[in-house]
């Protein structure tokens, strides 16, 4: 009987090797379904989070960098803007001085006054706000505005000693004081005058008052028959107050269009730091002429001379804007040219695109997390057949088998499990039929010893 002993005690171990493993005390159960749902939502969550932070501050950065370029290209229509009607002016003025036999002959003949009702059409045909004739010595003839008001010299402007110097005409942007201007035409005085309005954001300033005038201006020297100069015609337009420019780039650049109820486009010319010609409206509705520009801008452009693009406040809200300096004779810096679209609208089309992106991200999560989830329970399903096969296995169920057809590690592994549990019926067989030969071996031994112990018994007897 001792021989049978082992056998029993390795049958009844069995179990508690192969059977399922404990769970540690202290420890929460979490089955490997939860696992890998929890897993693939903690992966979802973090890429919805990484790319929707990325994502949202690239959609911004591009909307507001085409933003910027597209007002970079809206500063470029209104220069040319500025500068055609700046060669309006200069061809006038030149065409006058090359094409009017009247004004040679009057020159010469010392009788100005007879081509002035001729000058005093030009000028209002074409526009212009002052049309002047000289001698080649700068003494003013006559002007087309007052015919009373001549004699004075007027060498001493830049842009006529330049036609001078170079006998042929010159036209750029200029600035008159107010005397010139009052000589001109006291209206354009009057019109040049500008009070200064305080604005937020804008640097300090001393002067209350505009007074000078920033002018279109071209001069064209007058020659004789010898190609020398015998007079001098110089014109303009007063910038201050005319609002035909700035109204002609708000029409041509962005076409009248409103957003909100309010332009989406305003352009602006500056005197200095001070708007002298604006569609940009105060609360009232009212043209913000004499308000000024952010102190910010105006040491970049005014006093570095570099263009300026970006976000600025302008009067009483945010724009996307453009500013570059306006540059007359001399290379000289007198005002700047602005640009500038409703930074509203942009901020519209962010909000709503990265709406829409983050719409289509969690909607692409969500879809993640259903397929997921199918794959988990798909996956889970081979798991837990897999572990009720074992728990039979460890319960002595040596017949239990798994079939399991995924053409992956889990089918792998399920053919392991059947063979495992085939190599342990084949162990339980044999040793069984191990048992079996032990068995009967000890009864014949028990059978011979008691034979054995009859015959003693028998011959102790006598």
């Amino acid at each position: 009987m001792s021989m049978s002993g082992p056998p029993r005690r390795w049958i009844e171990v069995l179990p508690h090797r192969v059977g399922p493993r404990r769970i540690r005390s202290g420890h929460l159960f979490i089955p490997l379904a939860t696992k890998l749902v929890l897993s693939y939502l903690l992966i979802v969550m973090v890429t919805a989070v990484v790319f929707g932070v990325v994502g949202t501050r690239v959609i911004g950065n591009l909307i507001m960098s085409e933003a910027r370029s597209t007002v970079r290209n809206d500063l470029n229509a209104a220069r040319e803007i500025l500068l055609g009607r700046l060669s309006h002016v200069a061809y006038v003025v030149r065409f006058t001085a090359d094409r009017s036999i009247l004004l040679r002959d009057a020159l010469v003949a010392g009788r100005p006054e007879r081509v002035l009702d001729e000058l005093r059409r030009i000028r209002e045909r074409e526009g212009l706000d002052f049309l002047t004739l000289t001698d080649g010595a700068g003494i003013v003839l006559l002007r087309t505005s007052d015919r009373n008001k001549h004699g004075d010299i007027v060498t001493g402007d830049a842009l006529l000693q330049e036609a001078l110097a170079a006998q042929g005409p010159v036209s750029s942007v200029a600035l008159m004081p107010e005397e010139a201007l009052w000589l001109e035409a006291p209206a354009l005085a009057t019109r040049a005058r500008i009070a200064v309005i305080p604005t937020p954001r804008a640097r300090p300033r001393a002067e209350t008052d505009v007074t000078a005038g920033l002018v279109l201006k071209a001069v064209a020297p007058i020659l004789d028959e010898e190609r020398r100069a015998i007079g001098l015609l110089y014109g303009g337009i007063l910038l201050n107050q005319n609002f035909e420019i700035v109204d002609k780039i708000k029409q041509t650049v962005f076409q009248g269009v409103q957003y909100q109820g309010r332009d989406i486009g305003t352009a602006t010319m500056f005197l200095d730091d001070v708007r002298i010609s604006t569609n940009v409206k105060n609360p009232d509705g009212t043209r913000a002429i004499g308000t000024r520009i952010a102190a910010d801008v105006y040491e970049q452009v005014m006093m570095h001379g570099r263009p300026w693009i970006g976000r600025a406040y302008v009067v009483n809200d945010w724009y996307i804007t453009a500013y570059e300096p306006i540059i007359g004779a001399g290379n000289r810096i007198l005002g700047i040219l602005y640009v500038g679209v409703l930074e509203q609208k942009y901020l519209d089309i962010r909000r709503r695109t990265v709406a829409g992106f983050l719409g289509i991200m969690l909607a692409g999560a969500a879809l993640a997390m259903v397929l997921s989830t199918a794959i988990t329970r798909r996956v889970s399903h081979s798991v837990r057949r897999l572990v009720t096969a074992a728990r039979e296995l460890a319960g002595g169920n040596l017949n239990a088998a798994v079939d399991i057809r995924t053409n992956d590690e889990l089918a792998q592994l399920a053919d392991t499990f059947n063979a495992m549990a085939n190599s342990l019926r084949e162990r339980d067989e044999r040793l069984k039929e191990f048992a079996r030969k032990k068995i009967m071996e000890s009864e014949r031994l028990a059978v011979v010893g008691q034979l054995a112990a009859g015959v003693a018994h028998e011959l102790n007897n006598p």
